[in-house]
């Protein structure tokens, strides 16, 4: 049976392409399932190369929110760049990829995401957040990502003010706000 209770239909459950975990099926679910894949299989990196599902938490002004990087992609040990998923527009997702990606790793800049839609894509450098190709096929292959995590510089992002200002950034643009006007409740019946 499909649960339509929330503002995303769930048509049951689905295991994670990487992990094994079982996760709600969701039409969001299937394309993050299906980057993964596109990652893995097509473009040659190994399923350890990659960091599903990682969070950063923000509060401001009581608003609590939770960043989600779809997927994060190591090459030799250090994180070249993340993948964020989400319908529609890319360029409304870009200034939340690139903040993500200056903190998701303390100890440095992760120096290039991925802001995609399922269909089409952006890879992003994150020291200007500048856009450097577009398309699926500017996502990185396993060959390529070599090459660029040795040109690529993995600077500290240590800035306290501009930390604060990619932190608020996160907040702003992740806040998940349903249909009715109000925060999501996860566990709302």
């Amino acid at each position: 049976m499909i649960d339509t209770s929330g503002h995303h239909i769930v048509y049951g459950e689905l295991r994670d392409y990487l992990t094994g975990e079982v996760l709600p099926d969701t039409d969001d679910e299937r394309i993050r399932q299906d980057l993964a894949r596109l990652l893995v299989e097509r473009l040659g990196y190994g399923r350890d190369e990659l960091e599903p599902r990682l969070t950063i938490d923000t509060c401001y002004n009581g608003n609590r929110t939770q960043t989600l990087i779809e997927l994060t992609v190591r090459v030799n040990g250090r994180r070249l760049f993340i993948v964020r998923y989400g319908p529609g527009s890319l360029v409304t997702r870009e200034t939340a990829a690139i903040a993500a990606a200056r903190l998701l790793d303390p100890g440095y800049r992760i120096p290039l995401a991925v802001v995609t839609n399922g269909r089409d894509a952006e890879l992003l450098e994150t020291a200007r957040g500048k856009v450097l190709a577009t398309g699926m096929a500017c996502i990185p292959d396993r060959s390529r990502a070599e090459t660029l995590a040795d040109e690529c510089v993995f600077e500290p992002f240590a800035d306290p003010g501009k930390r604060d200002q990619a932190l608020r950034i996160l907040n702003v643009f992740d806040q998940e706000v349903c249909c009715f006007g109000n925060s999501c409740l996860k566990d709302a019946p």
